[in-house]
């Protein structure tokens, strides 16, 4: 995987992404998963987006695309189709790598930016297929940063990147890029509003949180994150973060935290409410 710095496009939201999606679509792929289960038990086939990330046929995606799916289809951007298999996952962060037979294929790995990098108004363009329409561009801004979205297995996932760029089913897992054309996000989430599609608010997971897991992901290894054991009342003061419970046994418990305290700052660095003090935890 290749990562390249990444400079800020601060103060524009011009983006050009005619040019962006030139270079960036042939390294889109559409993923079809069969044999999943849907919450009520029954077998369902699911779609989804990914992109390619090295000559060798390994691919990123939101890990929710390929969750307990029996087969997997991997349809290219020139509509070739391959067959893949999930090297590993990383439930907290909803990241799994998949792989292909790379075998006379011409492959367009995307490079990875910097989501740090990003600030509130930066230009993002999206690539996916949503609602099965191949090869689909939306393009946004970063309309906020440090957002905490749920994971799969329960945890939180931190300083998710929230955007206006139009994404709707069919588009998780699908490359967020930057105005240099660089991945800084995977689509993940939208907020529908009870419609059931995009109302303006989508997430993505940072690729900087993805980046330094990716070879233990590709070698199946199992990747552990950081864990306090709390819920949080809402962001309502830059003071800390307030508890409003503490699971049993977990090692906020173990560490003396109790509902009703307020966590101010962690290894004396202060921490600006929920989000602040989740990344914080993410960040150990």
């Amino acid at each position: 995987t290749v990562s390249q710095p990444s400079s800020s496009s601060h103060g524009s939201t011009a983006i050009d992404a005619a040019r962006i999606y030139s270079a960036a679509a042939p390294g889109v792929v559409a993923i079809t998963s069969s044999g999943v289960h849907t919450p009520s038990g029954q077998m369902a086939t699911a779609t989804g987006t990914g992109f390619e990330i090295d000559s060798q046929g390994d691919i990123l995606t939101a890990g929710h695309v390929v969750a307990g799916a029996s087969q997997i289809t991997v349809r290219l951007a020139d509509g070739t189709t391959r067959s893949a298999k999930v090297l590993g996952t990383d439930a907290s962060l909803d990241t799994a790598v998949l792989n292909i037979d790379a075998s006379g294929l011409t492959l367009h790995p995307l490079p990875l930016g910097n989501s740090q990098a990003l600030a509130v108004g930066d230009p993002l363009a999206v690539i996916g297929d949503p609602f099965g329409l191949a090869s689909s561009l939306s393009t946004g801004v970063v309309s906020a940063l440090h957002r905490t979205i749920p994971a799969p297995n329960g945890s939180t996932i931190a300083n998710a990147i929230q955007t206006d760029a139009a994404i709707d089913p069919g588009n998780s897992g699908g490359p967020v890029l930057n105005g240099h054309g660089q991945v800084v996000g995977i689509i993940d989430q939208i907020a529908t509003g009870g419609s059931g599609n995009f109302s303006g608010v989508g997430f993505a997971v940072p690729i900087d949180a993805v980046r330094d897991e990716l070879p233990k992901i590709q070698q199946g290894i199992q990747v552990s994150h950081a864990f306090l054991g709390v819920s949080l009342g809402p962001a309502g003061s830059a003071d800390g973060a307030l508890i409003t419970a503490v699971a049993p046994s977990s090692p906020a418990a173990a560490a003396g935290l109790r509902q009703g305290d307020r966590v101010t700052a962690v290894d004396g660095r202060p921490t600006r409410g929920p989000d602040g003090l989740l990344a914080a935890i993410a960040a150990q």
